[in-house]
């Protein structure tokens, strides 16, 4: 054999280069702490659960990870799910921010809890998603 072999992971007729299990370690652990910031904020009183996932310290130590990692996981599987979660988490502040827009404007007050729940079951629903196809070992789309 040479040195020259590299191991290529087949998933659903794509090659990705195989994954370390400190990685998929630490992936698991990113999930866990986006599902704890929209947890904490669903049963706070104080904030909402996108305002909770957004600035809660949780999700704030995940996002800094995922973007202190993601080079070490070019090619592999788990770049999309470092690319899911932090889509996930940009997304909701750009629409937590469009909401205090509107509700300062006075026009958002009324569509502002619906906005954010609407939100939130999103986050939930790419939480879980993402989760489960790292759990299979998949990428997520």
């Amino acid at each position: 054999m040479t040195d020259d072999y590299k191991t290529i992971d087949m998933i659903d007729g794509e090659a990705f280069e195989p994954a370390r299990p400190g990685h998929i370690r630490l992936t698991h652990i990113l999930y866990l702490l986006h599902a704890i910031g929209l947890v904490i904020g669903a049963w706070s009183q104080a904030a909402t659960m996108i305002g909770a996932f957004v600035f809660g310290w949780t999700s704030i130590i995940a996002i800094i990870l995922n973007y202190v990692k993601r080079d070490e996981l070019k090619g592999t599987f788990l770049e999309s799910h470092f690319a899911w979660q932090a889509s996930t988490f940009w997304v909701c502040l750009i629409v937590m921010l469009i909401g205090v827009v509107l509700y300062v404007l006075l026009v958002g007050f009324l569509v502002n809890w619906l906005l954010f729940g609407l939100v939130g079951l999103w986050a939930i629903y790419r939480i879980i998603k993402g989760w489960l196809a790292l759990k299979e070992g998949k990428p997520v789309l």
